[in-house]
């Protein structure tokens, strides 16, 4: 058993209690499936098809859960396949399933590099798991093998720039607890992380919190034996040699390097998409993972929104909350780990933020509101740029 298979047996990432699911749905970035359809089929695939999805490296499921449950509760077809090397992380996995009676999912102990003899898929989430393989391109061709022609995929990977402090300290455990059982590298780790100077850059990094809620954040984070983060140019180079290309990424405007540039600058003209990626990150400096999407390289994406009968989302405030705010402060709040940023927002717009409940079509609240196609526009794409790079709307006809 390699070290990494001997860490996920002992301690399963991310710590799930399934007993948990009575009260909580755990939900995130990628693969929920308004985000998938955003980004993948431009909000407008035909959900009476049943999606045929896999989990590749599923852990204890968040990403699985997520996806079938959702499903499930809009009443949409699906066929998940869970695949996993940690027969610990499965039994959690199927433990959470049970426990809110999710059907239609197989799951499949084995690596991500034979995804592809699972079939091909629709849609295929690897979440925090090709930064962890001896070869992550490798990984990257598995997936890209399993995916059909019309598929996509969601993808995260640790990022350097917001995790800086983790790695000489991974490298620093495991040189004092080479040989060690896993339990007994976590008891001296977590000893000798109690002496740390306050003024070591880990402990100065307030963007980190897995090492402080419980034994598998701890290890995962500080013990891992293999880790390799990929800043977001190597990342789309991975899916360049894979035969992926780029389809999006749910916080477009961390990617952005023009929010830091004084009133008046511009980029060079030259400079290409993928730079300009780094570049944000680099002037960012707190990223610590990446999300995106990808898609077969030549596939025709759909422009999200692009017609009339697109219909709006909002993620994680009700449209006539944020109406409320818009209308009083003429701005949105949004918060991004210790990082706040305020996005202005035009009043006259709160009406039509109001009305946005995942079942009005952009048609439907423009005429509620009175407005032909050219006086909404005019309103409307504004307020849709800034809530979407910031990853708070998206579209999709699911609950349509």
């Amino acid at each position: 058993m390699s070290a990494v298979e001997e860490q996920y047996e002992a301690y399963p990432y991310p710590e799930r209690d399934p007993a948990e699911e009575r009260k909580r749905l755990i939900t995130g970035s990628p693969s929920h499936p308004l985000e998938i359809d955003h980004f993948l089929w431009g909000g407008v695939r035909d959900w009476s098809r049943p999606l045929r999805a896999l989990v590749a490296g599923g852990g204890t499921g968040d990403a699985l859960i997520q996806l079938a449950a959702v499903l499930t509760a809009a009443g949409k077809p699906y066929e998940i396949t869970y695949l996993d090397l940690s027969r610990a992380s499965r039994r959690i996995a199927e433990a959470r399933a049970q426990a809110r009676g999710l059907k239609g999912i197989t799951f499949v102990t084995g690596s991500l590099l034979d995804a592809a003899d699972h079939g091909a898929f629709d849609y295929i989430d690897c979440c925090g798991v090709l930064h962890h393989l001896p070869d992550p391109q490798a990984g990257f061709d598995a997936l890209a093998a399993a995916l059909k022609p019309d598929g996509g995929m969601g993808l995260m990977v640790y990022a350097p720039c917001g995790r800086f402090g983790v790695y000489p300290l991974q490298e620093a455990f495991g040189a004092l607890t080479q040989g060690m059982t896993p339990k007994a590298r976590l008891e001296m780790a977590r000893a000798v992380y109690a002496r740390l100077p306050e003024g070591h850059p880990f402990r100065r990094n307030p963007h980190l919190v897995d090492h402080e809620q419980g034994d598998a954040g701890f290890y995962d984070l500080l013990l891992h034996s293999q880790d390799r983060p990929f800043a977001i140019d190597a990342l789309l180079a991975c899916l360049e040699r894979a035969g992926l290309a780029f389809a999006g990424a749910p916080m477009a405007v961390l990617y952005d390097p023009s929010r830091f540039l004084p009133e008046g600058a511009r980029l060079p003209e030259d400079m290409g998409q993928a730079d300009r990626m780094a570049l944000a990150e680099k002037l960012d400096g707190t990223i610590k993972t990446h999300v995106v999407y990808a898609v077969p390289k030549g596939r025709t994406l759909a422009v999200a929104g692009a017609t009339p009968q697109a219909v709006p989302h909002l993620k994680g405030v009700a449209g006539p909350d944020l109406a409320r705010q818009v209308e009083r402060k003429g701005e949105l709040t949004v918060t991004r780990g210790a990082t706040k940023v305020m996005v202005p927002v035009e009043r006259a717009a709160a009406p039509l933020l109001a009305l946005i409940d995942g079942r009005r079509s952009l048609a439907q609240i423009a005429q509620a509101r009175g407005l032909d196609a050219f006086a909404f526009n005019a309103l409307w794409k504004p307020v849709e740029r800034r809530l979407t790079a910031q990853g708070l709307m998206l579209y999709s006809r699911l609950s349509a």
